[in-house]
């Protein structure tokens, strides 16, 4: 199992939360998303680390970016 924290900017409301959740979920492997708004933190946990490149490319596509890990 591997848990990762994602800086993300752009997110500012539950609808943010829910679109990144949902681009997320649908990676292979990936059995949880959290994604706070308020933070701009999302935490990722999956069978198996995933790239950076994969969980940018999933945020970017649901409006957002990742800056960096947490």
């Amino acid at each position: 199992m591997s848990t990762i924290t994602y800086q993300v900017t752009g997110m500012s409301c539950g609808h943010c939360e829910k679109a990144v959740s949902e681009e997320l979920s649908a990676l292979p492997g990936v059995s949880a998303v959290i994604a706070k708004a308020d933070t701009g933190l999302v935490t990722v946990e999956s069978s198996e680390p995933l790239s950076d490149e994969a969980v940018r490319a999933a945020v970017d596509e649901a409006g957002y970016e990742v800056t960096g890990r947490a």
